[in-house]
């Protein structure tokens, strides 16, 4: 699977199935560069289980203050359109892995 850009507008159509992943990021955000190959390599390893969307907070202020977002990156996950968590801040992989593994459904 590829991670999809998705907007204020396709937000809601994007999270309301299954487990999805967003990253809050901006283009201009160092430790949102940093956690983008960790998001892919998340992506390619965990394909089905888990989508993963990233969403520009410069470009989608609606979205971002709805979730509360001030600080990014933020990563929320979703559970059929319900956040399940969130965490703020860089984090190791293996921490967004266990974090998303908890609410995988086998």
């Amino acid at each position: 699977m590829t991670i999809s850009h998705v907007t204020d507008q396709t937000f809601k159509a994007n999270i309301k199935e299954g487990l999805v992943l967003v990253d809050f990021w901006a283009p201009w955000c160092g430790p949102c560069k940093m956690i983008a190959p960790m998001l892919e390599e998340i992506d390619s390893e965990m394909g089905n289980k888990v989508t993963i969307i990233k969403l520009d907070t410069d470009e989608n202020q609606e979205t971002t203050s709805a979730f509360g977002v001030m600080s990014i990156p933020t990563l929320i996950l979703f559970k059929d359109g319900k956040a399940v968590e969130k965490v703020i801040g860089y984090q190791p992989k293996e921490a967004l892995t266990d974090l998303i593994s908890k609410h995988v459904s086998f």
